[in-house]
């Protein structure tokens, strides 16, 4: 039996469109009022101040502050999977879950998965490309209430790339489980790739609008998924 079971969220728990088309546009439209008012802001300088070393380094130029909205909305369209970017969107999404702005959805066969999961002694994680910051958000204003104590760890990208085998053998090590005990879920392929080349188990969710592929198992839910075995 799985003894951990680690989750990827858009596409797997949430439609894709949820981050896409509300999430994103949300961050892009408040860029610059955030960001005037928030200018002396200790932990939003901190990360303002990345984002400009990032651009600089890819640029040769250094941009000036007031030029940071225009950048990051760019950045937003591309999906950059910056920390700096990844965090100061948290910060924005926090204001606007705060004001019931938007409340993510989950899929109908979510909730009762996950419980039945722990209530079997099963540990359930998240890895995610949001920062941790922002998955929390996400859990704790869901359709449904807060969900975030079913959770043990969310990992973000400060444990590596998604794509990248490393991550998930340094996921391995902070959950305190060999690869082998821990069953991946995801809807995509090359980060499937990746968790199956450190020895995770994996399953490839398709929900829909979004695509199978030939190299791992396929399941359309949780309704079926090889916790056993």
């Amino acid at each position: 039996m799985a003894r951990y079971i680690l989750m990827d969220i858009e596409g797997t728990l949430i439609s894709v469109a949820f981050v896409r088309d509300i999430l994103f546009p949300f961050a892009k439209q408040h860029l610059s009022p955030f960001l005037r008012e928030r200018r002396h802001d200790p932990n939003v300088l901190r990360w303002t101040t990345e984002c400009q070393d990032t651009l600089e380094r890819e640029t040769g130029n250094r941009p000036a502050y007031e030029q940071l909205p225009g950048m990051l909305a760019g950045w937003i369209d591309q999906d950059r999977k910056l920390p700096c970017l990844k965090a100061l969107q948290g910060m924005m999404w926090d204001e606007g879950y705060r004001q019931r702005a938007f409340s993510p959805e989950l899929y109908g066969d979510v909730l009762p998965a996950l419980t039945q999961w722990r209530d079997c002694g099963i540990r359930l994680g998240i890895y995610s490309s949001g920062s941790k910051q922002a998955q929390q958000l996400l859990f704790t204003y869901t359709n449904v209430g807060d969900v975030t104590a079913l959770f043990e760890h969310f990992f973000d990208t400060s444990v590596g790339e998604k794509k990248a085998a490393s991550s998930y053998s340094t996921i391995s090590e902070q959950i305190g489980l060999p690869p082998h005990h821990i069953l991946f879920l995801s809807d995509t392929e090359r980060e499937l790739d990746a968790a199956a080349a450190t020895g995770f188990r994996t399953a490839h969710i398709v929900r829909p609008g979004t695509n199978g592929g030939t190299r791992h198992p396929i399941h359309h839910d949780f309704t079926a998924l090889p916790i056993e075995g």
